[in-house]
């Protein structure tokens, strides 16, 4: 008993480390800006990228990132390779291709094109009015991610 009591302990202070950054669709984001104008962070991943899956486990879940990400962006999570659709600028955009089927690698989504990802993972950086102003290729260190986020905010 005592060591259950102990291992519970563990997962819980576990998980009361990791932080959560409040991520949501780009159609959302764009909606929100509307109400209340401020920058969108958004990261572009997909589910076969390790850097992308590091960059969620070692970067996103620092309070540091994730405290600065919720008080100055709408945060995005667009899988690049995915199935939903986003309207941007007017236009709609899907993955046409997209095969469910699939594992790992899948079509590349219309908007990664429009975007020119050049690598996974890859974050954007959209001013108040949804215009694309930095892109942030690669994986980041949180101070490093930091750094690059505070020179524009």
């Amino acid at each position: 008993m005592k060591k259950i009591v102990l291992l519970l302990a563990f997962v819980t202070a576990t998980f009361a480390q990791a932080q959560q950054i409040n991520w949501m669709t780009l159609d959302e984001a764009l909606e929100a800006q509307v109400k209340n104008p401020k920058p969108i962070f958004m990261d572009v991943y997909t589910d076969w990228c390790g850097p992308c899956k590091l960059l969620d486990k070692n970067t996103f879940q620092t309070k540091e990132v994730s405290d600065y990400v919720n008080a100055n962006f709408y945060a995005v999570k667009f899988n690049g390779e995915g199935n939903s659709s986003v309207t941007y600028k007017g236009k709609t955009y899907t993955n046409p291709k997209f095969d469910p089927a699939r594992k790992g690698r899948n079509s590349m989504h219309e908007f990664t094109g429009f975007l020119k990802v050049e690598g996974y993972p890859s974050m954007y950086v959209m001013n108040a009015t949804g215009d694309v102003e930095k892109v942030i290729v690669g994986y980041y260190q949180p101070e490093q991610l930091l750094a690059e986020l505070k020179t524009d905010n």
